[in-house]
């Protein structure tokens, strides 16, 4: 990943870049997907389109389960042909939204004969291993490091295939490629929209992929409230202020890699709107979050890291927008008893959040200084602003709020 310089300027030529593939989303180019064999995911979705004024016929109806986690086979089967058949006869359309009763995720289909034989292999090495160094049948110190050294690489080949195997995905991040017929299912694939892959040649290309978010959440009364607090915040404003919660006073010093990355970005998404002047930005960089109880009127968040640990620091502001940056803080949007962040927030008051349906690694999330700098300067919607910072596609991130959702703040 490469890193961007925290100006308006460098922001202006970045849009102007991509005005040919991206520029501000109309509802016309929308298509709503909603379920209809889940109880008010039809009415929700009419209830949208009213209100968004998307055009009466951009709406596909699906019949498949309405439980938040469908088969691969279901979403290939159920999802994909309805979904395509519209899209075909529809160029224009650039977003898709699924509405509360879609599901959230999808499961994985399992891994080919192949795949199979491969982990069979490389098991057999390492019980080999395991078994010789059990026994007392090497003495030989020389030989026992060897072996010691062969079974630590095994180990890490061995967990490195089981990763690239991953092939769970958040319903959302892949139909952002329903238009294609084929593509690894193994962990991700690049984003070609993502501003740090500018430039590469990506096997994906921008013509492949459709922007994705979802109006979700516990109830259908907190999805109308999405849609009126999004509508009403953009007329209105937005109060309250830039909350970011980093860990480290200078993150490049501490850590290499992507969480040092992501450290310094939150603060560089700090020092960005700071400059803007048109909010108000609060930057935290001790280990510890923000507590409990602190009621902090906020517009704007984006913090890590406590795992499926909702921390309730926060008034969220209407139309406020914000996410946390730890693994699977999007697993669920309707279990009443969990505590991850994406429910919760949305539970108390947030408009639009972003999160993962499973493990995605740190260098998955959106980068905080793009998201946020894309959407404060109020070019570009919602899903777009998610869309160019957002590293990887066919994964687990999802993004939740009103696609067509354009950020207004006032002091």
């Amino acid at each position: 990943m490469v890193t961007t310089k925290t100006s308006f300027l460098l922001m202006f030529v970045l849009i102007f870049c991509f005005l040919s593939t991206v520029y501000g989303l109309s509802p016309k180019e929308v298509l709503v997907v909603a379920n209809q064999n889940a109880a008010k995911s039809k009415g929700l979705a009419r209830y949208y389109m009213e209100k968004r004024q998307i055009p009466v016929e951009n709406l596909v109806l699906l019949f498949m389960t309405d439980n938040e986690t469908c088969s691969r086979k279901d979403y290939e089967q159920k999802a994909i042909p309805p979904i395509r058949r519209f899209l075909e006869k529809n160029t224009k359309i650039r977003a898709i939204v699924t509405i509360y009763g879609v599901p959230l995720k999808i499961s994985s289909p399992g891994s080919t004969q192949k795949e199979k034989d491969q982990l069979a292999i490389i098991n057999q090495k390492k019980q080999d291993l395991e078994v010789q160094l059990a026994s007392d049948a090497i003495i030989d110190l020389k030989i026992r490091k060897e072996k010691s050294d062969q079974l630590a690489a095994i180990n890490n080949t061995l967990s490195t295939l089981i990763k690239r195997l991953d092939k769970v995905a958040s319903f959302d991040s892949e139909l952002c490629l329903v238009k294609l017929d084929n593509y690894d299912l193994n962990m991700w694939q690049p984003n070609p929209y993502y501003l740090g892959f500018k430039n590469q040649n990506l096997q994906i290309k921008k013509a492949d992929v459709l922007m994705t978010s979802r109006l979700d959440g516990a109830s259908a009364d907190i999805v109308k409230r999405i849609i009126n607090d999004s509508i009403e915040a953009e007329q209105e404003g937005v109060k309250g202020s830039a909350y970011f919660d980093a860990r480290w006073k200078n993150p490049e010093k501490k850590l290499t890699g992507g969480y040092g990355f992501y450290d310094q970005s939150l603060h560089k998404a700090a020092r960005l709107l700071s400059k803007t002047g048109t909010i108000n930005v609060v930057i935290d960089d001790k280990e510890s979050l923000f507590q409990e109880g602190l009621n902090l009127e906020t517009a704007l968040y984006c913090g890590w890291y406590s795992l499926a640990r909702y921390v309730d620091a926060f008034e969220w502001q209407k139309g406020s927008v914000g996410y946390h940056m730890a693994s699977s803080e999007c697993a669920t949007l309707k279990q009443d008893n969990s505590q991850v962040w994406c429910k919760k927030m949305l539970d108390n008051g947030i408009a639009a959040t972003i999160g993962p349906v499973g493990e995605p690694y740190i260098q998955a999330f959106p980068i905080p200084e793009l998201f946020f700098g894309f959407l404060i300067e109020g070019y570009l919607t919602l899903t777009e602003s998610y869309l160019v910072s957002l590293p990887y596609l066919s994964w687990k991130m999802v993004l939740v709020g009103d696609p067509l959702y354009r950020l207004n703040i006032i002091r």
